[in-house]
């Protein structure tokens, strides 16, 4: 059986005037469905520029990426967008949560985008919401939340369309170490119950809970 994910010679360059900046370089990856995986490196290292293009959110300059058997570069962006909400969720160290919407209507959000109807998108954030602890907090706005209760909302938000992989970029990024703490045991909780996990991070207190390891430096994948 194939790896979910297989990224082959993977490039990205972008182009600065008459220069070009190359970010990643001849990038070979293979993720299995189930793993945790982290993806470790420094500012710069090019981990959030990977992470985009797994994540469907950008395109390679060269190489193959191959998701579940599919090559992703013969897909059109429907069809890459349409992957991209089905199968996976993201996690973002900022929130990305809209200021003046409650945790609630947050969570629902993605589910608009599925046919799924108002009663069952209220039903679903709730259980989401109730996951990661904020049963009680479905009213709350973001600013009446810490920001540790603001990246729960992420994750709920993340898995209430139940994906098979969860992208986390560098969630606990924002947080005390108490808080990174639990955010990272529900990560580690969600791969116990099957999803995979991609977490992009430079903090090796949090890349410990990964069961392998990915160093990326200037671009390239050291191990």
């Amino acid at each position: 059986m194939s790896p979910l994910i297989q990224l082959q010679k993977i490039t990205k360059s972008y182009r600065l005037w008459t220069e070009s900046l190359t970010v990643l370089k001849w990038i070979d990856i293979e993720i299995e469905a189930g793993e945790f995986v982290s993806i470790m490196g420094q500012s710069g290292s090019g981990k959030s520029t990977l992470m985009n293009i797994v994540g469907m959110l950008d395109n390679p300059s060269t190489g193959k990426y191959i998701f579940n058997g599919s090559d992703v570069s013969e897909l059109t962006d429907d069809d890459q967008s349409l992957i991209r909400r089905q199968n996976i969720g993201f996690i973002f160290q900022s929130y990305n949560l809209l200021p003046r919407t409650s945790a609630l209507d947050q969570v629902i959000m993605p589910l608009l985008y599925q046919d799924v109807g108002k009663k069952e998108r209220i039903e679903r954030a709730t259980i989401a919401l109730g996951k990661v602890g904020l049963a009680e907090k479905l009213g709350n706005f973001p600013n009446e939340m810490s920001g540790g209760q603001q990246q729960r909302v992420s994750i709920a938000r993340a898995i209430v369309t139940n994906p098979s992989i969860i992208l986390a970029d560098e969630p606990t990024g924002a947080l005390d170490s108490k808080t990174g703490v639990e955010i990272m045991e529900i990560l580690t909780e969600l791969n116990r119950e099957g999803k995979t996990i991609i977490l992009i991070t430079h903090e090796h207190e949090v890349d410990v809970y990964a069961k392998r390891h990915i160093l990326l430096r200037d671009g390239n994948v050291i191990h």
